[in-house]
């Protein structure tokens, strides 16, 4: 079950003890390992949010899948506190909120840069460069994506904001103002 006021406290309460204990970094690298192994594991996440299998088996299994990795003490109290007060269900979306407030704090700009076929470095340096003239306080992150039905030109998505330059949006206006009547009425 998706609670994303639940994850915004606990990766809130995470992110300020943290840099209480100035150990920002580190918790950062092992939510994102946790997200991550998320991403990657359905079964990960079916596991955390089995009601059937009790707390201490899953934090055995977290225990077995983050050993030898490095995993901070502050990251690891916290997620053994997660699952004795029944929220590690909760833990891929803590994981995500805590990134986002990490971003926040950092004035970090997560970027997404979705082309038909994949974008050389040098104009992903250029569109960088061009995005970050426009937030000059912030760090640009630029994460690329491909999806061939594009067909071709990019989408750029930065927060809420959606700039599409794609040819498939542009065929797609073309569609609809040909099958809009309104044309018909200039046609006769």
């Amino acid at each position: 079950m998706h609670n994303p006021r639940l994850a915004t406290r606990y990766a809130k309460s995470l992110l300020d003890l943290a840099v209480e204990r100035n150990s920002v970094d580190a918790v950062l690298s092992d939510m994102q390992l946790l997200n991550e192994i998320c991403a990657q594991s359905r079964d990960f996440e079916v596991m955390l949010r089995s009601p059937v299998i009790h707390g201490d088996k899953k934090i055995n299994v977290i225990n077995e899948i983050l050993k030898g990795r490095n995993v901070n003490e502050l990251s690891y109290a916290f997620i053994k506190l997660l699952a004795t007060k029944g929220r590690e269900a909760n833990l891929p979306e803590i994981a995500e909120a805590f990134i986002t407030q990490y971003n926040t704090l950092r004035n970090i700009r997560i970027v997404k840069l979705t082309t038909a076929t994949p974008v050389a470095e040098s104009l992903k340096a250029s569109i960088q460069a061009k995005v970050a003239t426009y937030m000059p306080k912030d760090t640009i992150n630029m994460k690329t994506g491909v999806d061939e039905s594009l067909i071709g030109g990019f989408v750029l998505e930065v927060d809420d904001q959606l700039f599409d330059a794609s040819v498939k949006k542009s065929l797609n206006e073309i569609r609809s103002k040909i099958i809009d009547h309104t044309y018909e009425s200039r046609l006769h």
